[in-house]
């Protein structure tokens, strides 16, 4: 592409290219906003995945119409993922179709075998979760979300408000 050489070329091109991929993201990034690396659907975590696969395909591409490809498709998935955050914003149905429902696996200190089960998350999964929240007592626990990201979400405390558990399903 660039040397005669192969380490030469080898090297100018992943300087180069990787340099250029990683400008053409902040660029994107900066017109579709903060959302694009966001992880608050399944969805934003597939499209965050995909663009770091295609700016590693960028990187590494041996002609300008393999790194061209590379950077339009990570152009057109942000792309993407702008217009259905327009659309869940804008649409009931078609959040309700591209969006995930939190899971409500703990409350008030019981555990919802059912629920653990639907999710395929197991109970040692839980317990370690409560350590990483600093819980001390199960009983101080006021609920444990899966959360549509896959995070579990651990609150813990006196009381727990119900605007925070609204559409959690269990």
């Amino acid at each position: 592409m660039f040397f005669e050489s192969t380490t030469l070329d080898t090297i100018a091109r992943a300087m180069l290219l990787s340099s250029v991929g990683v400008c053409w993201v902040i660029l994107f990034v900066r017109i579709v906003g903060l959302r694009a690396f966001s992880k608050m659907t399944a969805f934003d975590f597939v499209i965050t995945v995909a663009i770091g696969s295609l700016l590693a395909g960028a990187s590494q591409a041996s002609s300008w119409s393999a790194f061209a490809q590379a950077s339009l498709g990570i152009g057109a998935l942000l792309g993407v993922q702008y217009l259905v955050a327009l659309l869940r914003r804008s649409s009931g149905s078609f959040r309700k179709l591209v969006q995930n429902t939190p899971i409500m696996l703990m409350k008030d200190g019981k555990m919802f075998p059912d629920a653990l089960a639907k999710a395929r998350v197991h109970e040692d999964d839980v317990i370690a979760k409560l350590r990483e929240a600093n819980v001390l007592d199960l009983s101080q626990v006021r609920a444990v979300v899966l959360e549509t990201t896959g995070d579990i979400s651990v609150l813990h405390g006196d009381a727990l408000d119900d605007k925070l558990i609204d559409g959690v399903t269990h």
